[in-house]
């Protein structure tokens, strides 16, 4: 859920999936997740989007390096699983197939690091208002896992081309320990941006909410 799909649209053979077809991968993918595992730990799989619901007053300081240390090795796993599924195709090469993000050389469209830099922690930002408002006791029921899967697709679609789309650290982290060498030392990037976007939107939010307090309960 965490690790990127086997291919990045860059290098990826023709099945007719491409940016479309991967951007709605990884929402669809959130929208089962958040519906699906949302009422046992709240659905977050992302160690930004739990930061964030901690400075939004939505989630308690104590569990959120439990709940990042789960997400980073679920990530991990992922990631192990896709190389044993596309290592089965001839051909593969695992640098150029687990969407690894990167920046400058290593981004789809050869931005640079301030571009992707600024990229992801607007769109984690983004994230977290949506999150945070589908979530809110005042927002209909039933329809919060709608919205940020939606979200994630959105932000999948502006932003692939940027940094192969992270606003998720452990999806990244997972990946980059596969792929080593450049991936890995691009990675701080993708754990600093999310975080600091994730917290900047938990805390605005708070602020112009009427009521920032209440617990993300899973009840997507």
């Amino acid at each position: 859920m965490a690790a990127g799909p086997p291919c990045s649209p860059g290098h990826s053979p023709d099945y007719g999936i491409g940016l479309h077809g991967i951007s709605l991968a990884f929402g669809l993918t959130v929208l089962t997740g958040a519906y699906a595992f949302g009422p046992i730990p709240g659905g977050h799989f992302n160690p930004a989007v739990t930061v964030g619901l901690w400075t939004g007053g939505r989630f308690p300081a104590g569990s959120v390096a439990p709940y990042v240390i789960a997400q980073v090795v679920g990530a991990i796993v992922a990631a192990g699983v896709l190389i044993v599924i596309a290592g089965g195709r001839a051909g593969f090469e695992v640098a150029q197939g687990l969407a690894a993000n990167g920046y400058g050389e290593h981004s789809l469209g050869r931005f640079s690091l301030l571009a992707g830099l600024v990229c992801e922690i607007v769109m984690t930002f983004m994230f977290l208002l949506v999150i945070l408002g589908a979530t809110h006791r005042r927002a209909p029921v039933g329809f919060a896992g709608l919205a940020i899967g939606l979200a994630l697709t959105l932000i999948h679609l502006i932003s692939v081309p940027v940094t192969n789309t992270s606003v998720n650290p452990a999806r990244s982290t997972g990946p980059a320990l596969f792929v080593g060498g450049w991936a890995l030392q691009q990675l701080w990037l993708f754990w600093l941006a999310p975080l600091v976007g994730g917290a900047i939107g938990g805390i605005a939010y708070r602020w112009v909410s009427e009521e920032p307090t209440g617990a993300v309960t899973g009840n997507a």
